[in-house]
């Protein structure tokens, strides 16, 4: 029997005005009924539509699984600069309080990197000011000293997954720093709304479970017309619900991880599943 009801897939966007089509915010939603496609406009009418899905779930007793195309944690030096003994909880709370969504879909995410680097002595580890304005302490270029004086460079899920980009990078091609602060903030808001574990931070045996994806994991052929961010969440729908269908979701749920996966890193679900969910 499967472990949940409605698979629910997100790609991600820190796009700073409203926008829809390519590069912009997609939301596939499976279920029994079929599969519904979203692409709202902005971040604030993607929160809402999720807060109106879980809502309407847990009011008909019905679990969903949701992926979000963005990383949930860093390395494990940023949160013990935030302090000794922290883990991923401190990071979300940091960045819930500094980033900060506007009018018309636009956010400070470049200006809260610079704040969280503050936390380091010297420069900090977020890179990729894409601003024509300078911003004091969010440098343009990669900083050195991964490894010393600021925390590894890399997660281990960036290391497994190829192609996949350091979560530090808040600009240029394939960046998903900036997807990844704008995202933190507002998974966080929904899951002080919601019942909604963390995965693999939270035990996921009840309740809604929020995990991260890596769509790159699995072939997409869009159909002609179609936008490659719209087949991928519907692809990847189908195949988290495939793998749920025959008990390998579960197996996925529960994969041995590394100590700082489950504290600070986090990790993509599956990703050491991949070959049996591409024949799922």
């Amino acid at each position: 029997m499967p472990l949940f009801d409605l698979h629910v897939m997100v790609d991600w966007s820190a796009a700073g005005t409203p926008r829809q089509g390519p590069d912009s915010i997609w939301i596939a939603v499976l279920d029994a009924d079929g599969l519904a496609l979203n692409n709202p406009a902005t971040r604030a009418g993607a929160e809402a539509a999720l807060d109106d899905l879980l809502a309407q779930a847990t009011a008909a007793g019905r679990r969903a699984l949701i992926g979000f195309d963005f990383p949930f944690g860093y390395p494990r030096g940023l949160s013990q600069a935030i302090r000794p003994g922290g883990d991923w909880r401190d990071v979300w709370v940091l960045i819930g309080r500094n980033v900060a969504e506007g009018a018309a879909n636009s956010n400070n995410r470049f200006h809260a990197a610079a704040r969280l680097n503050a936390l380091f002595p010297g420069q900090g580890p977020f890179w990729g000011n894409g601003l024509k304005a300078e911003i004091p302490g969010l440098p343009r270029k990669k900083p050195d000293g991964w490894g010393a004086h600021l925390p590894a460079n890399r997660r281990l899920a960036e290391d497994q997954a190829k192609g996949a980009q350091e979560v530090w990078k808040l600009s240029g091609v394939g960046s998903v720093g900036g997807q990844a602060l704008t995202g933190i903030a507002t998974l966080a808001r929904l899951k002080a709304r919601h019942a909604l574990a963390i995965w693999p931070f939270e035990a996921v045996a009840q309740g809604h479970v929020a995990a991260e994806i890596y769509p790159s994991l699995l072939p997409v052929r869009p159909a002609p017309g179609q936008v490659k961010d719209a087949a991928q969440v519907e692809a990847v729908a189908r195949a988290y619900a495939a793998a749920d269908a025959q008990g390998l979701l579960g197996r996925m749920l529960a994969a041995p991880l590394a100590p700082a996966q489950r504290t600070d890193e986090a990790t993509i679900l599956g990703l050491s599943h991949v070959d049996a969910m591409r024949a799922a």
